[in-house]
Parts: structure tokens; sequence; C-alpha cells
């Protein structure tokens, strides 16, 4: 009997043809949301940019309250993407299972009877659009032919596709004019609809295309595009068109240069030495030829590598250390480049000399860092004659980060100070870096393999770690998510009031209540929307039927209206408040001031002219006008006598620090901490950090990190990328040499 897994899809997606389509909604929704955080800065730092650089006051000023305006309320603007990316997909994928029909191109769309604002923003979009289509032009071919298949269709053509790029701009464009109100801003914010500001669709498409192969549509085309994508990966498409190499391909080169006995600078620097001329004659044929191809590290080592006097010397060395004697306990460690003084002459290659050299150079800098613990620099001091001879066996050692032997020396730095120093050798990853250690000590010979081994034993032990210390660590990253939920609810909630408060249009009381009590109101609808989306429609309805209900009626059919309306204005004020638990005194204040307000309302004479109507209106207008520039002078009287922090690179600095990274803390009375970032909230506002005691945890608001890095009272510590950092040292070093003595 043949299993279903092994039917063709054709037989079994057509059936469920709209589960699998309807499946892909909260995919999409959620790859896209992701990155609506990050997109949001990215935006408002481009409108604030673009405030400086405008030559029109009045662009300049709107740019600017916009750019302030996301950047106070971006949860707000979270939320109201999140709720157009999710009705926007769910909308072309209706229109998808309604048929496969030919759709019209983007120029007749924006040639039709439309107003020159709608065209010129069709155009807009539609340029960002094909761009974007050719970024990914690979994976939404992909994405069409599994749609095309599911739909059983021959071909399903981009403008069909329910995840084109014109829907995703679309959804922003829409999210943005419901944000911000001000008109002015919807058209100026269509330039900056870019791809450098934009989300990367990628991963989007990608999971989309991952979720249709689960699903059994198409799989076949899966391995191809792998395929195709690793080939990209390894060949030189990166490299600009003028022929200059990356900084990567730069710093290879430099590499190659020095080990082959050149300078580690370019052709410009003097005595350059070629393979040709300096390699062919004095390197050993296992390293003559490119040193840049893949080496296998199970396969033994070159006769000509392992059998010279050097290697030979550092084997035996190896053996007759004893680990216990090589643990020393002080400050004073084995250097490599103390070695490599004592037998210079073993050296008999301008390839073993240089990579002598240079590992000498790199194993100093490494135990230069002072952010490593001593006995974890001991550890790496035991590697220096294994790891030499990993490196004359293998060369690809100075060009691959994923080199087995780099990989062990980066992860005994990177994870040097989780060791928990108050436990000393007892402390079970020390001790796991010790038994892995000692065994290439004692058993390393020529099979690069052994440091697969070891560095899989390690990585799986610091897995199992941070997997214990993520679980220890749900109590307070569950309450910092609710701290940093209510506090961005507060944001939107001030916003909404704001914006009323700010139209100098509502009565002094009901703006009091509305600043001091349906600002809580708002907060608590904002911090509900996910379990209760109509919470924050209702209480902000609620508000304005308030504002509403308090403005004057001249003429009978608006007093008949507020008459008709108040009885359910009222209940739903009542509701909300007691949810607030507003329960003293002022509340009743608030509603006898409240029903005095409308009973004047009611009784004011009708019998007034039209000419007496326009009158009032304009005065009404005037106070609301003079209220406004009341308030607005109000406002930034406080901001000259309490002015926001400045802007500056510490902004920067700690909007960019990634979960993993230590910092240095000192405190006040001179204590310092040194302590692992172990997790950063969805709107980067709360840090929650580590020590080495995992049970111990702290969390930190942006605003105080800030202010410690402001201080100097906090500082990054390195100790990541240790291996490049120390070969691009030992590199500059060279050259630097070589400039000085081409110059004497």
């Amino acid at each position: 009997m043949v299993s279903s897994s092994h039917k063709p899809a054709s037989t079994t997606a057509t059936p469920s043809r709209d589960e699998v389509l309807r499946s892909l909604i909260p995919i999409a929704a959620h790859m896209v949301v992701s990155q609506v955080d990050a997109f949001s800065a990215r935006l408002a730092n481009a409108l604030l940019a673009q405030s400086e650089q405008s030559m029109d006051a009045r662009e300049a000023n709107l740019s600017f309250n916009a750019g302030q305006l996301l950047k106070k309320n971006g949860y707000a603007f979270y939320y109201l993407a999140s709720t157009a990316f999710e009705t926007a997909f769910r909308r072309e994928i209706d229109a998808l299972l309604q048929g496969v029909k030919a759709v019209a191109s983007p120029v007749d769309i924006a040639l039709s009877l439309v107003s020159y604002e709608e065209m010129d923003k069709k155009l807009a979009l539609g340029r960002v659009s094909r761009v974007l289509e050719l970024d990914s032009a690979e994976q939404y071919t992909a994405l069409n032919m599994r749609f095309a298949h599911l739909m059983d269709h021959e071909a399903l053509s981009i403008a069909q596709n329910p995840f084109r790029p014109e829907v995703f701009l679309s959804a922003i464009y829409a999210t943005w004019c419901e944000f911000d109100t001000d008109a002015n801003t919807h058209e100026m914010i269509l330039p900056l609809l870019r791809t450098d500001i934009l989300f990367d669709f990628d991963p989007i498409l990608q999971a989309l295309n991952n979720a249709l192969i689960a699903k059994g549509i198409l799989p076949e085309l899966h391995e191809s595009y792998r395929i195709r994508r690793n080939r990209s990966a390894t060949s030189p498409a990166s490299t600009p068109l003028d022929g200059q190499a990356t900084e990567q391909e730069h710093v290879a080169q430099r590499l190659k240069n020095y080990l082959s006995g050149g300078t580690a600078s370019g052709s410009n620097m003097p005595h350059q030495a070629t393979y040709a001329a300096t390699g062919a004659d004095t390197m050993p044929s296992s390293y003559a030829g490119d040193f840049s191809a893949p080496a296998d590290g199970n396969a033994p080592a070159p006769a000509s590598a392992a059998g010279t006097r050097l290697f030979q010397h550092l084997a035996e060395l190896q053996k007759n250390a004893k680990f216990s004697q090589l643990m020393t306990g002080t400050q004073e460690l084995m250097r490599l480049s103390q070695l490599r003084q004592q037998m210079p002459e073993l050296a008999g290659s301008g390839v073993e000399k240089h990579t002598l050299d240079l590992l000498s150079q790199v194993f100093d800098s490494v135990f230069r860092n002072q952010a490593i613990p001593a006995p974890i620099k001991e550890l790496i001091s035991v590697l220096q004659i294994p790891v030499l001879k990993a490196a004359l066996l293998d060369n690809e050692f100075f060009f691959q980060e994923t080199h087995p032997a780099r990989r062990l020396i980066e992860l005994l730095s990177r994870y040097s100070l989780a060791w928990d120093q108050n436990k000393g050798k007892q402390d079970p990853l020390f001790q796991t870096m010790q038994k892995n250690v000692q065994r290439v000590q004692n058993e390393f010979d020529q099979e690069i393999a052994l440091f697969d081994e070891v560095v899989n034993d390690l990585e799986s032990f610091i897995k199992k770690e941070e997997e214990a210390t993520q679980e220890a660590l749900q109590a307070p990253i569950k309450s910092a998510l609710k701290k940093e939920k209510f506090k961005q609810a507060n944001i939107a909630a001030t916003h909404e009031v704001a914006l009323r408060v700010g139209s100098g249009e509502v009565v002094a009381f009901i703006e009091t209540f509305l600043e001091n009590r349906w600002t809580k109101v708002l907060t608590l609808a904002y911090s509900v929307k996910e379990e209760k989306p109509y919470a924050v429609e209702d209480a902000i309805k609620t508000m304005d039927d308030l504002i509403w209900s308090v403005k004057p009626k001249i003429t009978l059919p608006q007093r008949q209206e507020l008459l008709n309306r108040l009885p359910a204005i009222l209940a739903r004020l009542n509701k909300w408040l007691s949810l607030i638990k507003w329960e003293d005194a002022d509340r009743v204040q608030f509603f006898a001031d409240l029903a005095e307000c409308h009973a004047s309302i009611v009784r004011a004479p009708l019998d007034l002219s039209p000419e007496r109507q326009l009158e009032i209106a304009v005065e009404v207008a005037q106070q609301a006008a003079e209220r406004r520039l009341a308030k607005r002078a109000e406002e930034e009287q406080k901001i000259e006598q309490n002015p926001p922090p400045p802007q500056d690179e510490f902004v920067d600095t700690v909007s960019n620090l990634e979960r993993g990274i230590w910092l240095e803390f000192t405190r006040k009375n001179g204590e310092t901490n040194k302590v692992r970032l172990a997790w950063v909230s969805p709107m980067r506002s709360l840090y929650i950090f580590t020590a080495s005691q995992k049970e111990k945890s702290f969390s930190v608001s942006s605003e105080e990190l800030e202010q410690a890095f402001r201080e100097k009272r906090a500082h990054v510590l390195i100790l990541d990328k240790v291996i490049d950092r120390a070969l691009l040292e030992a590199l500059d070093k060279t050259e630097e040499s070589v400039v000085a003595e081409a110059t004497v």
C-alpha cells in the first residue's frame, strides 16, 4: 500500500487549498510584524534626518513632528501595523480563492479615473514594488509556481500573488495614514518607503515557501534553490562592480601575502612577495597553491607538513608536557612567543616561520584581553602548541571562522565570564572547559576532527546551561513584558488624549478629566488589546462622545440627539471608570459638573437668528484657538524648564546591544560587576542581565542604561571574535614595522 506521503501533491492539495492558503496568513503576519519595531525606528530616523536637510521650513517642521510622533508612539504604530497586515493578507487570500483572474498592470490602474494624489501614490508604490520584486525575484518565482500548482493553474503572475510587495506597501501606507491624522505627512511618507528602510522580504518569503513545502507543494523546488543560494554565498557576487575586493577578501589577501613570505598589506607596500617569487622555493608542498582552498579536517596530514623539524619538536613538547604543570595557577602563562625565541632555527620554511610568528601574536593579543579571567587564560595557553600544530597542518585556520580549532578558542573566550568564580574550579562550566582542553592536550596529533568533537561537547553543555538560564528567567521576562506593555499602552493613551486636548475645543473640566482619569482608561484598554481587540475602539469612542456631548447644541435636533444618546454615553463612562476603580468623591463631583453642563446646553434659548448662531460658532472657534495657543506655550515652557536628554551616541549604543554581550557596570561605591545581556524586550525599553551566578538577574530600562554609558559607569567587554581582532592587530603591527624599515 502506498502511504499518503508518496501521493502526488495535486491529489491532496486541491481539496484543502483554502486551509493551506489561509494557514499562510499568520505565518506572513508574524514574520512581518517581528520587523515592525526595527522598521519604525528606521522610518523615524529618516523623518528626523529629512527635517534637518529640508530647505522648506514647513516641510522640516512636518518631518520633525512626524519623526517625534513615531519615536514616542512606536507601540501604537506596532498595533496598527499588525492589524493592517493581517487584514491585507486575509483580503488578498480571499481574492485568490475567488478565482485567478487577469489583473490590470500597475500602469493601467494608475491611469484610471482617480485623483492626482491617488495616481502619485500608486506610481510611487509601484516603483518601489518593482525594485522589491527584483531583489527577491528567486523567492517570488518559487512562490508563484507553488501558488499556481495549488490553484491548478499553469502560471500565476506576481500581480496575483497575495504577498506581492504592493500589498505590504499599501498596508504600511494605510497604517501611517491612520497613525498620523495630519494629512500633510501622508504624501511625505511615500519617498521614505525605500529598500534601506523597509523590511527584509527574503525571510518572509522563505517562510511562506517552507510552509508550502511542508504541505507537499512542489517540494522538489527546494533543493535547486538551496544549491543556488549556496553558490551565491560562495561566489564573488558581492564584489563591487569596479573590481575592488570586499573588506573580508582584502584581509584574506593580506593573510595570504604574510604567510607566503610577503608583507601583510596590499601591493602598495614595499617588499611585496608573490607566491611565484617566494613561495615556490621555500614552502613545503603542502602549503603551495591556493591558501583559501578548503581542507578536509578528517584527512591525514601531508607528510611534508607533519614531518618537518618544527612539527616534530612541537609534538615532542606536547607529549612531554603534563596538564597539571601547564595549569600553573599563576598569572605567568607559558607564551608561544617565548617558545619561538627558544627555537628560531626549527622553522625551516617561510610559511612555518610566518605561521609561528602570526599565531604567537594572536595568542599574545588574547592574553592581553583584561576581560578574560586568568584561569580561562591558563586553559587557552594549554592550547597554544596543539593549535599551532593544527594551523601548520591546515592553513584554513587563518581564513575560516568556523575552523574547529578557532571555534574552541572563541568558545573559551566568549563564555569565560559565565564561569562562576564563587564556585571556583568546581563550577560545572569550568570543569567542562578543562576536560575538553585536557583532551586536546593529551590526544591531539594530526586529526583536526578532534577539535570538532571537543567543540561539540562544549557547545552541547553551553546550550543546556543557556536553556536552564532561560527557564529561570521566565518569571522576570514575564514581569518585564507586562511592564513594557503597560508603559507603551500609557504612551499610546497619552497620545490619544493629547490629540483631542491639543485642539483647544475641550471644556476645561473635561480636559482635566481626560488627562487625569481617561488616560488611565485608555492605558487599560491598550494593555488588553490582544485579548479584547475592541476595547480600545470602545474607549476612544466613549471619549469622543463625551467631548461631543459638552459642545454647544444650537438647534432643536441637535439637543434631541444629545438627549437620545446621553444614557448610553453615561453608561459606558461609568463602566470604564469602575474598571479603573475610580470610586472616590471626585467621581461624584465630576458627574455633578457634567450634569450641570448638559442641563445648561439643553436650557439655552433656541430663538437665535442665523447671524447670532454664526457669532456663537466664531466665538467658540476663537476660544478654542486661544486655548490651543495657551496650551502650546505652556508645553514649550515645560520643555524649556525640563529639557529632554540629548540624542547622543549612547542612545545608539544601547539600541544596538545584542543578547549574549557582556558589560561591566561600576556602582557609585566603586564596586564593579560583570553581567551578560540575557534578554531584550520587543520595544527595547527593558534589558535583563544575569551574572555568572545564573539565579541572579536584574532589569534595567533603556534610559537608565543610556545614562550609565553616558557617565562611563558601563562599558562593553570584548569577548567575541577574539581571533579576528587578534589577526587584524597582528597584520597592522607587521605593516607598521615594514613601513618603518622601508623609511630608515
